[in-house]
């Protein structure tokens, strides 16, 4: 085995130090985004069964990835939300 010199031991721990902290840049980021897309699919569900239900009531909201965001991130008044608007746009 070929012992390794101070110039290569130096540029390892460089490279692991660059990787480390491209890692702790990306990871933010990266667990915001699966966060908001959680929150998209669990929005779009909720949309989806208060229009099940909304259905015999004659209510609905229709389904895209604004409204499924907005349920998303807001919860149940996020729905309340988007049906005051739809009321207000009519």
């Amino acid at each position: 085995m070929v012992p390794l010199e101070l110039n290569q031991i130096i540029a390892i721990f460089f490279g692991l130090l660059v990787i480390y902290v491209l890692a702790r840049l990306l990871y933010l980021p990266a667990k915001i985004l699966l966060t908001l897309l959680g929150n998209t699919v669990v929005g779009g569900s909720l949309l989806f069964l208060f229009n099940a239900v909304g259905a015999y009531f004659g209510v609905g909201i229709g389904i895209n990835v604004l409204t499924a965001v907005i349920v998303g991130l807001l919860g149940i008044p996020g729905i309340f939300l988007l049906m005051i608007l739809q009321h207000l746009s009519v």
